[in-house]
């Protein structure tokens, strides 16, 4: 079999003189529509979630880190830049991966004085506030019009809290500007988290840097995607810092150095997530190479997710703590009761669009602070196709109903769009507006996932190019 990578131009959001990948052709895209059975191995690009934590902890390291085979994406290039903007330096190196350069990240002195564009970037916007704050001088925050709706009240008042100047003119919201006096006090701090994990794995990454440590406290009665903060917890041990959690919703972060490493960055387990719900839909087999045997990834769990939806799943370790995970269609796509599916939860609620049975996915209230209100926008680009969805207080009841084609809006959110490429697959006619939002965590997912489409319609007197809709020629 061969190996499913991106073999187009090199990706390069660091500067002019490498060409991107080419954009998609402007307007809607059109899903391709799977035609027979899956064959694909495929290798992918390194954890947005994994990479940006360690951009903001070798930027607050004694020493310099290397970052092999991290992701280069829209959210990442974002980190990147608002990152040198305050003082660290941050240079492309040789790498072994598919996907572009390793990153050489050695620490500066932290200075103010300038302005950070979030983009859509939650980790930007919620991780670097309390890097700015150990600054000098004032740094403004700002992002895309729809980032301006994202909450970040959370992260605001937390700063107050700390003697840190915010001024947001009330909003709760970006844009807002903090004035850094260069340190930080820390001590104890109590948050309501409820909206997003990404509050609290944004003031446990800078904590140590603060003067007295953080004993931070979460008093909401809900704590989003754990495992994302389980995942902050990880990446500050590999560097010294232990993090006590003696009682839920509770961690003590000690004052004191952290260390510059050198890591490797897994792949990201949540964009396989698409590429392995394809082997569903359309039966034939996906394998995701590198995946590792033990990890904080959400992504993770799409192992018995997929098992449960009528997959049959395989794990072959092939040594370094990693293995290849497969994913076979039997033929059948079953409905599933799933609670706190977090960002996996568009893809497994374009699978329940096309199952055998009502899907009920709960835990999930917090995505509607995404990128876009997920849920209403999942009930309404299902519904608008022909589907069948509820929007319910914390999550979606899904009922499969015959599919026509038609528009699907991404609403500025790659996981929505790839959402409606797994549709796409199934049901003929449905056309994505924008593919191109996907560039935030996978840029070469329209090549990726359209290439052998292609190549297909222009050798299509040879069937072997017909037996896999997704591998690249």
């Amino acid at each position: 079999m061969q190996v499913f990578k991106y073999s187009g131009p090199e990706f390069n959001p660091f500067g002019d003189d490498v060409a991107a990948p080419p954009e998609p052709t402007a307007g809607p895209w059109p899903a391709p529509v799977a035609s027979a059975p899956l064959a694909a191995v495929m290798t992918l690009p390194g954890s947005k979630s994994l990479t940006n934590r360690e951009l903001v902890l070798s930027a607050l390291a004694e020493g310099p880190s290397t970052l092999r085979r991290p992701l280069h994406s829209r959210d990442t290039a974002l980190m990147i830049q608002a990152l040198r903007s305050l003082g660290t330096v941050i240079e492309e190196v040789h790498g072994d991966g598919d996907y572009g350069p390793d990153l050489l990240v050695t620490p500066g002195e932290l200075s103010g004085g300038n302005q950070i564009d979030c983009g859509l970037a939650g980790t930007v916007m919620r991780f670097l506030p309390p890097v700015a704050a150990l600054a000098l001088g004032p740094v403004a925050f700002d992002g895309d019009e729809s980032a301006r709706k994202r909450p970040m009240r959370t992260t605001v008042d937390s700063l107050r809290a700390l003697g840190v100047e915010v001024n947001d003119d009330g909003r709760g919201k970006l844009p807002f500007s903090l004035y850094g006096m260069g340190s930080v006090r820390g001590g104890e701090l109590e948050i309501d988290a409820s909206g997003s994990s990404q509050f609290v794995s944004g003031l446990l990454l800078a904590a140590a840097r603060f003067d007295e440590g953080l004993i931070l406290r979460h008093t909401g009665l809900h704590l989003p995607s754990l495992a994302h903060i389980e995942m902050t917890i990880a990446t500050l041990a590999r560097r010294g810092v232990v993090v006590q959690n003696p009682e839920p919703g509770v961690w003590v972060v000690p004052a004191g150095p952290i260390a510059g490493i050198e890591v490797d960055i897994e792949p990201d387990l949540s964009n396989a997530g698409p590429f392995l719900a394809a082997a569903v839909v359309a039966g034939g087999s996906v394998t995701i190479t590198g995946w590792p045997a033990e990890t904080t990834q959400v992504g993770a769990e799409l192992a018995g997710i997929l098992h449960d939806m009528g997959a049959e799943v395989e794990y072959v370790e092939t040594g370094g703590g990693h293995g290849d995970l497969t994913v076979t269609g039997t033929g059948a796509v079953h409905g599933i009761r799933l609670d706190n599916a977090s960002e996996l939860a568009p893809t497994i609620a374009a699978l329940a669009a096309l199952a055998d049975g009502e899907s009920v996915l709960t835990g999930i209230a917090h995505l509607r602070g995404h990128e876009t209100d997920r849920l209403a926008a999942l009930a309404t680009e299902i519904n608008a196709l022909g589907g069948d969805v509820t929007e319910t207080d914390d999550g979606l009841v899904i009922r499969p109903r015959p599919m026509h084609g038609g528009l699907w809006h991404s609403y500025e959110d790659h996981r929505m769009a790839t959402a409606g490429a797994i549709i796409g697959l199934a049901v003929p006619g449905v056309e994505i507006d924008d593919i191109a939002t996907t560039a935030k965590t996978l840029p070469q997912f329209p090549q990726l996932w359209l290439g052998s489409v292609l190549q297909a319609d222009s050798a299509a007197a040879d069937p072997l190019e017909l037996r896999n809709p997704l591998e690249m020629p």
